[in-house]
């Protein structure tokens, strides 16, 4: 299994993780129907916000020097953390790299968490169920809800699991 290396992106990573973001945001559009800016981008509100919000973290996936991915988190202060966005370029899935790197990303702030994803997309639905029997067993919990702002989509699947201090080293 590949080697994945996850750590805070700093300023310098931004350009990177920018390219990342592009291909999440190309990915996700299969499930949500947007399309480009006239300018070949997607919308970049939330890429901002993880570099200049305090509650977010903007974590970069790496293995030896290449990018394989990116995870956002965000809820650093509240109660609840929220793996909001994550993503590994498709040359990357399916060797374990994405679970390694979720273990890491979640050890990194212990307690309570929460990850969406879209039933449509069975390939993060299996996914994501087995990153949360993984790391939480038989103890965690799905239930669906509204996408905000798109009642033309259906409900986001959303789990929920629990990260003991001192997992994963």
């Amino acid at each position: 299994m590949p080697e994945v290396s996850v750590r805070i992106a700093n300023a310098d990573d931004r350009a990177t993780v920018e390219r990342l973001w592009l291909m999440f945001r190309h990915d996700m559009s299969e499930f949500d129907g947007r399309l480009p800016d006239p300018d070949g981008t997607f919308s970049n509100d939330r890429l901002q916000t993880v570099f200049t919000d305090s509650d977010w973290a903007p974590y970069l996936l790496t293995s030896g020097e290449r990018p394989v991915g990116l995870a956002f988190v965000r809820g650093l202060t509240g109660p609840t953390h929220v793996l909001n966005s994550f993503f590994v370029v498709r040359g990357a899935r399916r060797s374990g790299i994405g679970l390694l790197a979720v273990q890491e990303v979640v050890a990194k702030h212990p307690g309570p968490w929460e990850v969406a994803f879209q039933d449509d997309n069975a390939t993060a639905a299996h996914f994501w169920r087995r990153v949360a029997t993984e790391i939480a067993g038989d103890i965690w919990a799905e239930e669906r809800r509204p996408v905000p702002g798109r009642p033309d989509l259906p409900d986001d699947v959303w789990i929920s699991f629990n990260v003991p201090a001192g997992t994963y080293g």
